[in-house]
């Protein structure tokens, strides 16, 4: 019974949508009432297609010329969407013909000129006064306080049994994403630290150097160029390229009173005992300077 129906209706509603007589109103209002008189079918659409195979009239394109289908192919930009591109030297009708829209004689209408020339007076990049300068050798290192490190540990999510690398830090969230230069560990939260750890990371405060020493661990602080601290810290990327892991590279003169030892690749997991020669250099540049 439900196949009679629905190929009897079918025709019927196709025929009301696609008559050029009767207004788009009009069809509607037919549409409607042959859907009153259509038993409530599952297959049955509000436009008189069947959603077996078949494509659907849409009220949009019901509205529009008769015999229109909604499909992909009739979807079109909105007005004003996509623009012709403006050619110019085309004749005086188009509005850009003969000069193009530079006017008559001068330097602007013959040819190009160096940018900011200002057409001989003093130009504003050099009537504007310089301002401080940009330092090439600056680092910017990404603060971490020992208060956060302990509250990971607490968590579970830090093994304190285990060396703690800036790539620790990195994957327990103790630090953002967006690492430049390095890590400096800062003594904020020092009274919570009540067990050895042990770290590696760019830079470290006085106190919390003294904090974390009074515990019984140690903090070495390491040197990493731009390339290897990626490599520290996103190994998984070499991998995909299918590269070698850089070799460590050393400090540059600068910077080797800064640092405690070279970089290991990859992460290491277990720490660097310091010598005893070691711990006096560092200990002797640690000491505050009385005069």
């Amino acid at each position: 019974m439900w196949k009679r129906l629905s190929s009897l209706a079918n025709p019927l509603c196709r025929s009301a949508i696609s008559s050029h007589i009767c207004p788009a109103p009009q069809r509607l209002k037919s549409v409607a009432k042959l859907q009153t008189h259509c038993p409530a079918s599952p297959s049955w659409n509000l436009f008189g297609a069947f959603n077996n195979g078949q494509r659907a009239y849409s009220t949009q394109m019901a509205m529009k010329p008769p015999g229109t289908l909604l499909a992909l192919n009739d979807l079109r930009d909105n007005k004003g969407a996509r623009q012709k591109k403006k050619r110019k030297g085309r004749g005086i009708g188009s509005g850009k013909g003969k000069t193009a829209g530079r006017g008559h004689k001068g330097q602007k209408a013959r040819g190009t000129m160096k940018f900011g020339f200002e057409g001989g007076q003093t130009p504003l990049r050099r009537r504007l006064p310089k301002r401080g300068f940009k330092n090439p050798f600056s680092l910017t290192f990404q603060p971490v306080g020992l208060g956060k490190i302990a509250w990971l540990i607490n968590a579970g999510k830090i093994d304190s049994s285990e060396l703690i690398t800036m790539k620790t830090l990195k994957d327990t969230g103790a630090i953002g994403k967006q690492i430049k230069d390095g890590v400096r560990l800062m003594g904020r939260g020092a009274e919570k630290i009540q067990w050895p750890i042990h770290l590696e990371v760019s830079r470290v405060t006085a106190r919390a150097k003294a904090a974390v020493e009074a515990t019984g661990g140690s903090v070495r602080r390491v040197y990493y160029n731009k390339l290897g601290f990626k490599a520290l810290l996103k190994p998984e990327w070499f991998e995909k390229k299918g590269r070698l892991l850089p070799k460590a590279a050393r400090p540059p003169p600068k910077q080797r009173d800064k640092v405690d030892s070279i970089g290991r690749l990859p992460a290491p997991t277990k720490p660097i005992p310091f010598l005893p020669e070691e711990q006096n250099a560092t200990c002797s540049t640690d000491a505050p300077v009385t005069s």
